[in-house]
C-alpha cells in the first residue's frame, strides 16, 4: 500500500520489564500499573494513543503482568455492585477504562531480550503498517496528546518519527541520543544515533524518549540484529539501521516528560497532575503550603 494513504491504527506498549528500580513495590505487580492521582501509568499511554486516533493496542507483556489485562477487561461484578449502590459516576469512570471501539491485544515475550524484541515481537499483528511504540514510564503531560503530535508529522512527511528532548550532557548514558541535521523549530532529519553514549562521546544532547512512529521496514532490521550489551537486541540499532534506508526524524514535542521509571521523577508527577486534580487539588495545595511553612 502507498504509504502516504496508510492511517497509524495500531500501538505497541512494552510492559514486559521488571521494574527493578521500584523493588519491593513491583516484586508482584507491574509498574506500569503504579498509579499517578487515580490512574496507573499504563492508562495514561493507552488514553494518549486513543487520542491519535488509534483503535488497536497491542501489550507485550510478560511475568506477573496480568492485572494489566485485568485492568483493560470487563469488570462484570465491580460494574453490577456500583449499579446495584447507586454509584453511577463511579460506574461511569470503571466502563471508560477502555472506550467503545478500542482493541486489546496481549502478546507474551517469553524472555527480557531488550525494547528491540519487545517490538519485534509485533511484527504478526503490525503487517506491513506504519505504528506507534509507547513506554508508558515516560509519563507526557500535554495539551495536544504527544503521540497525536506525532502522528500529525507522519502524515505530512511519511517517515519514522522519534520523540526527543534536550537533555543534560551529563545524563547522555540514560538514552538514545541522535545527531542530526534542522529542518525547524521542532523537526529535525536524524543521520545517527548511539545507544546510551558515555557524555563525552555524545552526538549531540538531544534524547529520544519514549514515543516512537516506525514504518514497518524496522521489523527487517530488528531480525538482522544480534544481541549486543546485556543480551538485548536494541531498538536503537535497528533505527540506526533504517537510517541508512529512509528518512527518520526527531521531533521536540510540546508537553512535559516525567521520568515515571525514576523514583524522583515519579513524585514530581504525582504533584503535578495532584494539584491540577478537580477533586483534591485545593487541598492538596493547601497541604503543600503547609508543608512549606512548617519548614521556613
Amino acid at each position: 500500500m502507498n504509504r502516504e494513504m496508510q492511517v497509524i491504527r495500531k500501538a505497541v506498549f512494552p510492559v514486559a520489564g521488571m521494574g527493578s528500580r521500584f523493588l519491593p513495590a513491583t516484586k508482584a505487580s507491574p509498574k506500569e500499573m503504579m498509579a499517578i492521582v487515580d490512574k496507573p501509568l499504563i492508562q495514561y499511554a493507552v488514553e494518549e494513543a486513543v487520542a491519535a486516533g488509534i483503535t488497536d493496542m497491542i501489550f507485550i507483556t510478560g511475568r506477573n503482568k496480568r492485572s494489566i489485562e485485568d485492568h483493560f477487561d470487563k469488570a462484570y461484578e465491580l460494574e453490577a455492585e456500583l449499579e446495584k449502590r447507586g454509584k453511577i459516576e463511579l460506574l461511569r469512570i470503571t466502563r471508560e477504562v477502555i472506550p467503545e471501539g478500542v482493541n486489546c491485544i496481549y502478546i507474551r515475550q517469553s524472555e527480557p531480550l531488550g525494547l528491540g524484541h519487545a517490538v519485534l515481537c509485533a511484527e504478526s499483528l503490525i503487517g506491513n503498517e506504519p505504528f506507534a511504540v509507547l513506554l508508558a514510564d515516560d509519563f507526557m503531560v500535554s495539551e495536544q496528546s504527544v503521540t497525536d503530535q506525532m502522528v500529525q508529522v507522519y502524515n505530512h512527511h511519511h517517515s519514522s518519527v522519534l520523540a526527543v528532548q534536550d537533555v543534560p550532557r551529563e545524563q547522555t548514558r540514560q538514552y538514545g541520543v541522535v545527531s542530526s541535521i534542522r529542518i525547524n523549530a521542532e523537526l529535525e532529519k536524524v543521520n545517527g544515533i548511539v545507544e546510551k553514549p558515555d557524555p563525552e562521546e555524545a552526538p549531540s544532547t538531544l534524547a529520544v524518549v519514549g514515543r516512537y512512529i516506525l514504518t514497518p521496514r524496522i521489523f527487517h532490521h530488528l531480525r538482522q540484529l544480534r544481541p549486543g550489551s546485556g543480551g538485548e537486541i536494541q531498538l536503537t540499532d535497528a533505527i540506526a539501521a533504517l537510517i541508512e534506508e529512509e528518512p527518520v526524524l526527531a521531533y521536540r514535542y510540546q508537553g512535559i516528560r516525567y521520568d515515571c521509571g525514576s523514583k524522583l521523577g515519579f513524585l514530581k508527577a504525582t504533584v503535578s497532575l495532584g494539584l491540577a486534580h478537580e477533586e483534591v487539588r485545593d487541598e492538596f495545595a493547601a497541604y503543600l503550603q503547609s508543608l512549606n511553612t512548617t519548614h521556613d
